[in-house]
C-alpha cells in the first residue's frame, strides 16, 4: 500500500481491451498505478496479466457500470487500496444494436436507446460520482470522458444512429455540466474524442491504432492545474460542438 500511495492512481473503466487498454498501458508507462475496470472477470485478469507482462503496474477492479452496486464495490475497493484518485477515464461505452433499423430514427426501438444510455450516460454519471470523494483527495485530479464526434452536433460525422449519437451528445453536455459545478475545485473534466480506431467496437475497421486513440485521454488526463475545463478535444484540438 506504501508504494501505490508514493504513485498517481487512475481507473480507466473498460479497459480490458482496446481504446481502454491502451489508455491503461498509456498511463502505466509515464508512472501511474492503473486500476483495470472490466465486468468480465476472464478478460479484466487476462488484461491485468498481459500488461503487468509489459511492466505496467496494474490491479484489476471488478466494474459493471450499470449496476450501483458493482461501481459502489469498486470505489470502496479503490479507497481501501489506494484512499485516492488523481484520474478516472470514463472510457466504458458501447454502440447497441444497430440491426433491422434499430438506430434509425425513423423506427428507432426505445429498448436499444434505453440500453445505450445505460452504459454510455448514465454509467458515466454512476462511476463519476462514487469516484469522486476520492478525486477530492488527489493533489491534481482529472476526470476524462471518452466520447465521439458523432455526439457534435455540428459536424454530424458517422453513420446514421439514433441511440449512440445522441449519448455522446448528452455525454458531452454532461461533462460541461460536471466542470461548471466543480469550477471552484481542483477537479478538472474534459471531453476526449479518440478517432475512429481500429477496434471491435468498429468492426476493426478504422485508420487509427488504440495507442493513436488514447492518446488525446493521456493528455487531458494530465493536464496542468490550469488546464481548460468543460472542453471537448482530439488530437488536433477543440472540437466543434
Amino acid at each position: 500500500m506504501d508504494r501505490v500511495n508514493e504513485t498517481r492512481i487512475a481507473l480507466v473503466t473498460g479497459a480490458n481491451k482496446g481504446i481502454g487498454r491502451a489508455i491503461a498501458q498509456g498511463l502505466a508507462a509515464i508512472g501511474f498505478t492503473v486500476a483495470v475496470g472490466a465486468r468480465d472477470e476472464a478478460r479484466r485478469e487476462k488484461a491485468v496479466e498481459q500488461l503487468r507482462a509489459e511492466g505496467a503496474d496494474v490491479f484489476g477492479v471488478a466494474l459493471d457500470v450499470t449496476s450501483d452496486d458493482s461501481v459502489a464495490a469498486a470505489a470502496a475497493s479503490i479507497g481501501k487500496r489506494a484512499g485516492r484518485l488523481d484520474v478516472l477515464v470514463n472510457n466504458a461505452g458501447i454502440s447497441g444494436r444497430t440491426d433491422a433499423g434499430t438506430q434509425d430514427p425513423t423506427t428507432l426501438d426505445l429498448d436499444v436507446l434505453r440500453t445505450v444510455l445505460e452504459t454510455n450516460v448514465f454509467g458515466v454519471v454512476r462511476v463519476t460520482n462514487a469516484m469522486l470523494p476520492l478525486l477530492g483527495r488527489a493533489d491534481s485530479p482529472r476526470i476524462v470522458n471518452m466520447s465521439s464526434n458523432m455526439g457534435s452536433l455540428a459536424l454530424r460525422t458517422g453513420p446514421v444512429m439514433a441511440a449512440y449519437a445522441p449519448s455522446k451528445s448528452m455525454l458531452n453536455s454532461l461533462t460541461v455540466q460536471y466542470a461548471r459545478r466543480l469550477a471552484d475545485t481542483k477537479i478538472i473534466v474534459n471531453a476526449a474524442c479518440p478517432g475512429y480506431v481500429a477496434t471491435d467496437f468498429t468492426g476493426f475497421a478504422g485508420s487509427r491504432t488504440p495507442e493513436q486513440g488514447a492518446a488525446i485521454a493521456l493528455r487531458l488526463a494530465t493536464l496542468p492545474d490550469d488546464g481548460p475545463r468543460g472542453g471537448f478535444f482530439d488530437d488536433e484540438g477543440a472540437i466543434a460542438w
